[in-house]
């Protein structure tokens, strides 16, 4: 692998945030969980009643997708990022709680990337429009909560070898601002 490249576990990731910037690339196994914009509601109305939440948010990744049923021996469908930004209002907080990294698609807004920052965060993009791609990286999925979501229950996944790369990094990196200013520069 070249320097810019990190094969990690999702427990040794938070032992190397601080090593990694925009643009660079990070192979990641272990342990995720899926969430997106219904789960998130139900979170935020759980944080705000005071119940427990059906995962550990401390230390946590959250990968926005809505995987589709499984088929053909596998454990999940197709399984591709979702747009971040529909979850840019529930973010700072879950990072403010504990939240690790969050892997999606797309820039994120100011208070995610001052949150990022501030809690020693990442967020992480994974490849739109690569869902049957992705899902051959999931060795099991099992859903934990929210069932009658359907696609958008919260699932908790294994994951092997699943190429991302940095999108925001803790230290306010941007591989969207940096690779608009090198497309930029081009003759």
């Amino acid at each position: 692998m070249d320097n810019n490249t990190f094969a990690v576990d999702t427990v040794g990731l938070r032992a190397i945030t601080s090593e990694l910037r925009a643009g660079d690339k990070v192979i990641l196994s272990g342990e995720i969980y899926t969430a997106r914009d219904a789960a998130h509601s139900k979170i935020f109305q759980m944080l705000d009643d005071g119940r427990d939440l059906p995962i550990k948010l401390d230390g946590a990744i959250i990968y926005y997708a809505g995987p589709t049923p499984a088929g053909h021996g596998r454990p999940i469908g197709s399984c591709g990022p979702t747009t971040s930004g529909r979850m840019d209002a529930f973010t700072p907080r879950l990072h403010d709680l504990g939240l690790m990294a969050t892997i999606g698609k797309g820039e994120r807004s100011k208070p995610v990337r001052d949150a990022i920052v501030r809690n020693n965060a990442l967020y992480l993009c994974a490849i739109g429009g690569a869902g049957a791609l992705i899902s051959k990286h999931v060795v099991n999925a099992e859903e934990i909560a929210f069932h009658e979501l359907g696609c958008e229950s919260i699932k908790r996944l294994t994951i092997d070898s699943l190429p991302l790369i940095v999108g925001i990094d803790c230290h306010g990196g941007n591989i969207f601002e940096t690779g608009r200013q090198a497309y930029c520069l081009l003759p």
